[in-house]
């Protein structure tokens, strides 16, 4: 057995590689999640997409016409309806949620009486510790370098991986700043079980988005993103485009959270998601886009992935 590749994580989630779509609002649909999961890793389903429960029934249903094979959900726990979400992956025996944005204490009891494999996100060991002592089954660490809502405490990947492994007892998977075969081996040298990938998934052929938000990351060079929200301890990872600079200008004259957010506004990711409005929408995504030079297949993206890392070991084992 390859243990580079088919690891603790895989047997956990009965996944054969270990590799995790992000949990991405207005992105992680059913044709991604399941086109990830039938190359082999997990699909995750966004919770955060969904504003009922029979919606994001629905869309279950519509991804196990799509595969077979195992798929997950990911539930912000800050998301007003996060019960509603809980309650529908249990009704429809998803067999593994993934939480993010507090605690899963609650829910990790929950999931486990129904049978399911609880995952949750942090961005710190110290909230790692909190979520092993919860009780769940794995721990997606999270460094600053990931696309979206990030953490104001700015730890990178790097620093990040190896502290959260040292610190608890269940598998942890690698997330922020991997997109290729590299950062899959970086991230196993530093101790991680498996890796969560966003924006590479953004630009894959099977991501129900705007052609346009798929362009932008393509094009996008290695200094393209920047983090907006930070003055207000709410920091997102954006491209930089006119939406971005207006936000840093307004935390540049210091004014309030409120008005920065009455600023905002609501629907700027869908706009920049489904819309295709690069401008004034909010186009989410990692560093790591400056790596990013091509649109493939989910199945390209996820096999260049295994076998560029098999090659890669054997390569550095002389």
């Amino acid at each position: 057995m390859n243990t580079l590749i088919h690891t603790k994580i895989c047997s956990l989630l009965g996944i054969e590689y270990p590799v995790l779509l992000g949990g991405m609002v207005y992105v992680s649909y059913a044709p991604l999640v399941a086109a990830v999961s039938n190359a082999g890793g997990l699909g995750v389903l966004a919770g955060g997409s969904f504003q009922t429960k029979d919606e994001l029934r629905q869309e279950i249903e519509k991804i196990r016409s799509m595969t077979s094979r195992p798929f997950g959900l990911n539930v912000p726990l800050m998301y007003p309806l996060a019960p509603d979400m809980i309650a529908a992956a249990i009704e429809s025996r998803l067999p593994v949620v993934i939480t993010s944005a507090g605690s899963p204490a609650k829910f990790t009891v929950m999931l486990h009486d129904a049978g399911i494999k609880a995952g949750h996100v942090v961005p710190s060991a110290k909230l790692a510790m909190k979520a092993d002592k919860a009780g769940v089954d794995f721990i997606v660490a999270e460094g600053i370098e990931a696309g979206g809502h990030d953490s104001p405490l700015g730890i990178t990947t790097m620093v990040l991986i190896p502290q959260v492994v040292d610190a608890v007892h269940v598998p942890v998977v690698a997330a922020g700043g991997i997109a290729d075969y590299r950062g899959f081996v970086a991230a196993r040298a530093l101790g991680a079980e498996g890796i969560q990938m966003g924006t590479r998934f953004v630009a894959a052929n099977e991501t129900p988005v705007h052609k346009a938000f798929k362009q932008a990351i393509v094009d996008a060079g290695d200094d393209a993103t920047v983090l907006t929200g930070m003055s207000i301890g709410r920091p997102v990872r954006v491209i930089r485009n006119k939406l971005a600079e207006q936000v840093l200008e307004l935390e540049k004259k210091g004014i309030s959270e409120m008005e920065i957010l009455s600023f905002i506004g609501p629907g700027r990711s869908k706009a920049a998601s489904i819309d295709g409005d690069v401008e004034t929408g909010s186009v989410m995504s990692g560093e790591i886009a400056g790596l990013i030079t091509s649109i493939q297949t989910v199945s390209e993206i996820v096999n260049g992935m295994i076998q560029g890392a098999q090659t890669l070991v054997k390569a550095l084992n002389g």
